[in-house]
């Protein structure tokens, strides 16, 4: 029996998928517990339909990360920081990737999740330092932060 899974179910499918199964199986078990339905010919168009919706809205989604990597990484956006420092232009402390993206949002009204930008350390000296942001799976771009004393 054909059925479209609608929930992972380990070993046998992911949600989305349609596949054959043993038709016991699927009805004491899959159909029974909401977990598939029959692959009939109106739960396949469905799915189709609900593919397509997918489709556009992750588009969407990646159309609108390449726009906002256009903003971040043009030459008029430096993120300025300021900071205690000692006479070698080392920071009294560290600038985090929270402190980063409160100084975007505040400077640039840009809302970026600090989960999303790749600093391997804190920043812990003076001057420019450049801050990748994964904004999608496709799209990285590259913060330049100046950090100065106060």
């Amino acid at each position: 029996m054909k059925v479209i899974f609608l929930q992972d179910v380990k070993g046998k499918g992911k949600k989305g998928e349609v596949k054959e199964v043993p038709t016991g199986y699927a009805n004491n078990f899959l159909l029974k517990k909401g977990l598939a339905k029959e692959a009939s010919n109106s739960a396949m168009s469905e799915l189709r339909g609900q593919q397509k919706a997918k489709e556009k809205h992750d588009a969407e989604v990646l159309a609108e990360a390449k726009q906002l990597k256009g903003v971040i990484e043009d030459e008029k956006t430096v993120v300025v920081i300021t900071a205690k420092a000692g006479e070698d232009g080392r920071l009294f402390g560290s600038i985090p990737t929270k402190q980063i993206a409160e100084a975007i949002e505040k400077q640039f009204n840009l809302k970026i999740d600090k989960r999303k930008m790749e600093l391997d350390n804190p920043i812990r000296s003076l001057g420019f330092t450049n801050v990748p942001v994964k904004l999608h799976h496709e799209v990285t771009a590259v913060i330049r932060v100046q950090v100065k004393e106060k």
